[in-house]
């Protein structure tokens, strides 16, 4: 697990109801998603995996966690064919290959079947 200085001084100030939930699954992230780095993106934690942006938190409304799940800053060339599989029904779809999780509660941000999903989403 490597943190850095920059999310751990941006957690460490963050005035969020889910500020702690998120430095919590931060770590999770960070020790359970094989090859993941971060840094902050979107004024807020994102993850990285072989160069790309795949995790992104996004911080507001102020009453939720919200996970941006995405391939990269452009649209890709196999974007059409694209599938991932998400049996726990988290994932609302705005694309294609993009897909947002809402966390309302701390219990969500804690799920047991959250990181292994990252970690299969940032593999695909």
């Amino acid at each position: 697990m490597t943190r850095t200085a920059d999310v751990d001084a941006y957690l460490a100030e963050l005035d969020h109801p889910m500020a702690g939930a998120a430095s919590a699954l931060r770590l999770h992230i960070l020790d359970g998603v094989p090859g993941v780095t971060e840094h902050i993106k979107w004024n807020a934690p994102s993850f990285v995996v072989g160069g790309e942006d795949r995790v992104t938190f996004r911080m507001h409304p102020k009453g939720s966690l919200q996970l941006i799940l995405h391939r990269g800053v452009q649209v890709r060339a196999d974007t059409a064919e694209f599938v991932f599989d998400d049996p726990s029904g988290l994932i609302v779809w705005s694309t294609q290959d993009r897909g947002v999780i809402t966390l309302a509660t701390a219990d969500d941000a804690a799920s047991a079947e959250l990181v292994p999903l990252l970690a299969r989403w940032v593999l695909a």
